[in-house]
């Protein structure tokens, strides 16, 4: 009987395994790194910080040598969060507004990035396994935002095509603060 039960439970088991590698695209894969991270928590909490800048108030600056996002409050202060940001060859910096926000945003891979990976999917729509995550503020009249991940871990790292990364919770936090018409300034 005890055999018969193991029996059971491993062929359980190899349909669950099975049922797994079937669900679909591994997003990780999509925006330019792999399976070799693995979850946790905010390796970069958000931190109020003393902020040395001529910056108004509520101008997102985007410092990618130090993999920080400064939103700049009153009296030299700044909400510091950590984000992820391009990989060599996909870094930029520049001026821009944001010009949309959206809430669980669905992704259309820009043709660029469909030229480099043809084994992507032409559209996702918006949830918990779309790679721009639980919100994006998107950059001007360019290819990239600032959005979420359901991958902590990648925060800190130099790992997409070029958005910034943030945790679901730090983009939500950003977003509620922010507005449409809002300056980023990225330092490269």
């Amino acid at each position: 009987m005890t055999r018969a039960f193991a029996s059971l439970f491993a062929a359980v088991a190899l349909l669950a395994a099975g049922h797994a590698q079937a669900q679909g695209v591994d997003t990780r894969e999509i925006m330019g790194f792999g399976p070799q991270f693995r979850g946790g928590a905010n390796p970069i909490p958000k931190a109020t910080v003393y902020f040395n800048g001529n910056y108004a108030p509520g101008t997102i600056v985007v410092n990618t040598a130090e993999r920080r996002l400064y939103l700049v409050l009153p009296n030299g202060q700044a909400l510091r969060y950590g984000i992820g940001v391009g990989r060599d060859g996909f870094r930029w910096g520049g001026v821009h507004k944001i010009t949309a926000k959206k809430e669980w945003p669905s992704w259309t891979p820009p043709a660029e990035m469909l030229a480099r990976r043809h084994d992507i999917p032409r559209h996702m729509a918006g949830g918990i396994d779309n790679p721009l995550g639980a919100r994006a503020l998107y950059l001007g009249s360019t290819l990239y935002r600032i959005h979420g991940s359901n991958e902590p871990e990648t925060i800190g790292q130099a790992v997409s095509s070029g958005c910034f990364r943030m945790t679901n919770d730090d983009v939500t936090d950003l977003y509620n603060r922010v507005s449409v018409g809002a300056t980023v300034v990225v330092l490269n």
